[in-house]
């Protein structure tokens, strides 16, 4: 009889234990995710802008819900949308500017981000999209109506509570820095490097000056394993440009640096690094750990080099099942890609930031 109600009392204890697992997934005190950067993470914002690099419209977003193509630069969600669904959260966040929603949709997550910008001014007139003072303006203007909509107190504790996504950097790499002479013509690679992790740091303060306390900051990924980076890398005999990985690997080491100054700096602030670079690279070199058999092209078209209106649904080349590709375009990786590289830290990232 005592060991029966022994065993009844350790039943709803282990239950109890379970449950108690599960708290930082499912009572996370994290009630948005706001996203700034670049076409890794732009949710359709440069569908309304007047700009030639779009991906509103088919192949792109072909395993989207609902084969959709929203503007993501993905056959599918980006990272923020699986983070945001790993929180508990809605498993979209809506572009800012998509007219499709409304204040009250952006509530519990909304994107800023513009695909071609970057951390340099210099970068987003390259291609006539948002930079990114202007996606911190939208962000205030965001603020105003976040405090209108929900009362200044609540909204203030959202605002607070939220966590903050930036992804950004490879543009201003191979978008400005290799393509144009200007910025060549004044930094060193290194100086470079130093000048956008200055950029970085400001704009990390201004946000936490509006009231911004948990703060993920993702490093610049493989840039030399790019598809249209290996097909000019000739060479090198279309292999991955070792000088441009070496680029990413000190650039991420520099912005690590800033995380640590800042997280000393900057009172009550939680900044975490997040390194895309190891996760993809892993998934080049040892692709049959992770399901995939293409890591050289991407799936669309002839996977070299095309990147939006390149990327056509009537290509008859464009791969039938991009789970067996790392890339979706010639700089984009694929769904399973954003999933797997998401994977490698939410675990941190929910313990750091509940």
């Amino acid at each position: 009889m005592m060991m029966r109600m022994a065993y009844m009392i350790y039943i709803p204890w282990l239950l109890v234990a379970q449950f108690l697992l599960l708290v930082p997934l499912t009572t996370s005190k994290v009630p948005a995710i706001i996203v700034f950067g670049d076409s890794s993470v732009d949710a359709g914002n440069n569908n309304v802008i007047p700009t030639l690099l779009k991906s509103n419209f088919k192949p792109y977003g072909r395993n989207f819900p609902g084969g959709r193509a929203t503007g993501r630069f993905c056959n599918g969600r980006v990272p923020p949308d699986f983070i945001s669904e790993a929180y508990g959260l809605k498993p979209l966040i809506p572009a800012y500017l998509d007219p499709a929603y409304t204040i009250a949709d952006f509530a519990t997550g909304v994107c800023f981000a513009s695909a071609g910008t970057g951390y340099d001014n210099a970068t987003s007139a390259v291609l006539n999209v948002i930079p990114m003072w202007k996606e911190l303006e939208y962000y205030k203007d965001y603020q105003n109506k976040l405090r209108a909509y929900l009362g200044i107190e609540k909204a203030n504790e959202i605002l607070s509570e939220a966590l903050y996504l930036l992804s950004l950097g490879t543009n201003d790499f191979l978008l400005n820095y290799y393509v144009f002479p200007t910025r060549r013509s004044q930094f060193s690679i290194e100086e470079y490097q130093d000048f956008l992790v200055g950029l970085s740091g400001n704009f990390i303060r201004d946000l936490y000056a509006l009231g911004a306390r948990k703060i993920s900051l993702t490093g610049v990924p493989p840039l030399g394993c790019l598809p249209l980076e290996r097909l000019t890398n000739k060479m090198g005999h279309h292999g991955c440009n070792e000088k441009y990985n070496d680029v990413s690997l000190e650039f991420n080491g520099k912005l690590q640096n800033l995380v640590r100054r800042l997280n000393k700096e900057l009172r009550g602030v939680t900044v975490a690094f997040a390194d895309s670079y190891q996760s993809i690279d892993q998934m080049i070199t040892r692709p049959s750990l992770y399901g995939f058999e293409v890591v050289g092209v991407a799936c669309c078209s002839t996977g070299t080099f095309e990147i939006s209106y390149l990327c056509n649904e009537h290509n008859p080349l464009t791969c039938l099942d991009a789970n067996k590709y790392v890339f979706w375009d010639a700089f984009h990786p694929t769904e399973k890609t954003n999933r797997i590289v998401v994977d490698h830290y939410i675990d941190s990232l929910l313990v750091r930031f509940r």
